[in-house]
């Protein structure tokens, strides 16, 4: 089940959650400089911050779209900090009616950040709320009921708002239409994810040799947030083990006991790729029918499993439903007798 996984990037619970999560804000880099990987999306995203500094004016509203875990927060805070202005950081699903986003826009000041994460989760009077605040910075309020309702216009401050979904697709036409800057996040590299961990390593305080970090990396499916908790686990094991500096050993030994395969794959991913193998024979398999066979929720596996499962060539979709590829079967040991 997704609970028990030491990897998934939005749903793990620690004993002590609020020390994980102080941890894990003291290890977002806070400027361009200090972020490493998407150097095209980092590229871009200075080249308009400083016309829009030139001109006087706020950024374009931004759209961030990809799998979870690869730092659009943390993009977010660094437009922030590198406009120089404040941030408001919020979600879809916590902007349940109309007058809390009315509350928050009333709220902003000039050139502000409005950070709204999963912004494909607003409601539709919410969203509509939104249009005018995006396109002409007006607010439309109605006041009373019946006979006697009125509307009023409020003016809003330029603001910018920075949305981050994982479903882009899931985004209404007129909200994605509003947004003048949109990209989407890829999964990183090993390279890329090296240097994150050994940066981490470093605010945590702890050594850690290059063999280490790349065998971290080569396990964290692409994902920073991940490769950043994997380490916190390895750190554990190595302090058990009264070591000073985490090598490839303790690295490998670790993430050996946390059940974590070479490429990342852990008990979830493989029982996912044998259910398709064993009972469908590769598939293709609906999924809804995927989802139930595991005992896993769909919206679970489209956004958790499936990016990672993909992007290595394990999986893949068709308009009749999932299927494994040659590579999964060779990596979990099954003959590939498929025609």
């Amino acid at each position: 089940m997704i609970e028990d996984r030491v990897i998934s990037p939005e749903y793990i619970d620690y004993e002590d959650e609020e020390s994980e999560k102080v941890d894990e804000f003291s290890l977002r880099p806070k400027t361009f400089d200090e972020y490493i990987g998407q150097d095209k999306v980092k590229g871009n995203l200075k080249v308009y911050i400083d016309s829009a500094k030139k001109r006087g004016e706020s950024l374009d509203h931004v759209l961030l779209y990809g799998p979870p875990g690869l730092g659009k927060t943390t993009l977010a805070t660094i437009i922030s900090n590198e406009i120089g202005s404040n941030i408001k950081i919020t979600s879809g699903p916590a902007i349940d009616k109309a007058g809390d986003l009315a509350a928050i826009l009333t709220n902003l000041q000039e050139n502000d950040i409005l950070f709204i994460d999963e912004i494909h989760r607003l409601n539709k009077s919410v969203e509509e709320i939104l249009y005018p605040a995006l396109e002409d910075f007006v607010l439309d309020i109605v006041i009373g009921k019946g006979p006697s309702a009125r509307s009023i216009r409020l003016d809003l401050p330029k603001f910018t708002l920075v949305g981050a979904t994982t479903k882009a697709g899931s985004l209404s036409s007129p909200l994605r239409d509003r947004f003048g800057i949109i990209h989407k996040l890829e999964l990183y590299d090993n390279k890329d994810l090296s240097k994150i961990i050994s940066r981490s390593a470093s605010l945590l305080n702890i050594e850690i040799d290059n063999d280490a970090s790349l065998e971290i990396g080569s396990r964290s499916r692409g994902t920073p947030r991940i490769a950043n908790r994997l380490l916190k686990r390895v750190r554990d094991f190595a302090l058990f083990e009264e070591k000073t500096k985490i090598d490839y050993e303790i690295a490998k030994k670790a993430l050996d006991r946390l059940e974590i395969d070479e490429i990342g794959l852990d008990n979830s991913d493989r029982e996912m790729l044998s259910t398709v193998i064993t009972k469908f024979n590769g598939g293709p398999v609906g999924l809804d029918t995927l989802a139930a066979s595991i005992g896993e929720d769909r919206d679970t596996i489209e956004d958790v499993y499936e990016p990672y499962l993909m992007q290595i060539g394990f999986l893949t979709r068709s308009p009749r439903g999932r299927m494994v590829t040659k590579l999964a079967y060779d990596h979990l040991g099954y003959n590939f007798n498929k025609e």
